[in-house]
């Protein structure tokens, strides 16, 4: 028996350090899918960059693609890489940003649909849909506050330049300090581009569709490994922290987030919790503010596979996710009066959906079908 505890140890051990390779290789993987998409939408597109975008040149529009996506992809760590990639292709930084802020609410989908599985039991039902429409309303809320403040501030777009400015090179946009990461992309991304060059222009395109096949194919290994990896020190950080107040539920939501690389799953995990009555609506809500600043990470990850003149707009997309994030948690968790709104919606919205199950179908399709559609077929 103890030969076998001691041989068991290292074999352990051993595939412990074989995951660890294979997250630092997935990581290698998605810095060098970002960079496929930047060089695929220049190549692609270039000069005419401008034309393309006018469509999305609107907030709402923007606002209403970045929803789509992310709920369609389940994942705004995916749209929001992309989104850098775009970016350091061409796409104007202030296009961007409704497309980030349209990314929090469509990543809000997932657990919402987990709330489902509890739909047998009423009293389940209700504190499990409330837990999950919580992060919703939040979201919903932040965008109604902060994109009117962007389109007529342009506050986000400031907050984030100020941010970035130190990383500039001394009176031009080049990022000399972050270029280190290209060295180690360009060889991968210039043997997948060679054989594409035949095709001419539509070479560009199918190297950014590769390059979002790869950030899917990246991110959901990540984090597969990081919950296989960290899922235990997680779920000691849950109970010792949740119940100790907001900051150190907004911390660690913030830190889980980070680890398992998916703000929609940490708050998903939330969701059985607060159903089956182990942890309060209240107590999970700053929880959710830490998830959608933890999740702010891969965006920033993938933004220093960047290189070149449109290095700094790259991670001035990114930061823009974060600020907006922290911005949001500051000013809506910070007033009381504002603080409550998500969380009197997310209980009314639990009494609704118990009373009626066509409430939910009703919710989920207005929200993330019938509006983004409307708003996107209007501005087309």
């Amino acid at each position: 028996m103890t030969t076998q505890a001691t041989t068991a140890e290292p074999m352990n051990s051993s595939m412990r350090w074989v995951r660890w390779a294979n997250l630092a290789f997935m990581l290698y993987v998605l810095l060098v899918a970002v960079s496929m998409v930047s060089s695929g939408f220049k190549w692609s597109v270039g000069e005419q960059a401008k034309t393309l975008f006018e469509f999305a040149s609107h907030p709402i529009a923007g606002l209403m693609i970045g929803l789509v996506a992310t709920s369609l992809i389940q994942s705004s760590s995916t749209v929001t890489s992309i989104i850098v990639g775009l970016v350091a292709g061409g796409l104007p930084v202030e296009t961007a940003i409704p497309m980030v802020m349209g990314a929090n609410i469509g990543t809000t989908l997932t657990n919402t649909l987990v709330s489902l599985g509890h739909a047998r039991c009423k009293d389940e039902f209700r504190r499990a849909f409330a837990s999950a429409t919580v992060h919703d309303f939040f979201n919903l809320l932040a965008v109604v506050i902060f994109l009117p403040l962007e389109m007529m501030f342009g506050l986000l777009d400031k907050v984030s330049s100020w941010l970035v400015s130190p990383m500039m090179g001394a009176g031009d946009m080049s990022m000399k300090g972050l270029n280190f990461m290209k060295p180690l992309t360009k060889p991968a991304v210039e043997v997948v581009k060679g054989p594409l060059e035949a095709f001419g222009n539509m070479g560009g395109v199918v190297l950014i569709f590769i390059g979002i096949a790869l950030i899917f194919v990246a991110i959901t290994a990540m984090g597969k490994l990081m919950r296989s990896l960290m899922v235990g020190r997680a779920r000691e950080i849950l109970k010792s922290a949740i119940g100790r107040g907001p900051l150190h539920g907004i911390a660690s939501g913030s830190i889980v987030t980070i680890l398992v690389q998916s703000s929609s799953t940490t708050t998903s995990l939330m969701v059985p919790l607060v159903g089956t009555g182990v942890l309060k609506v209240r107590d999970v809500y700053p929880f959710t503010l830490g998830a959608n600043i933890g999740t702010c990470i891969t965006a920033l990850l993938a933004a220093t596979a960047i290189s070149g003149d449109n290095a700094v707009f790259a991670l001035q997309i990114a930061l823009v996710h974060l600020s907006f994030n922290v911005l949001a948690t500051l000013f809506i968790f910070g007033i009381p009066l504002l603080r409550e709104l998500p969380l009197k919606a997310a209980f009314y919205l639990g009494e609704m959906a118990t009373k009626n199950k066509m409430a939910v179908a009703g919710y989920l399709g207005l929200v993330f079908v019938a509006i983004p559609s409307t708003i996107l077929a209007v501005t087309a």
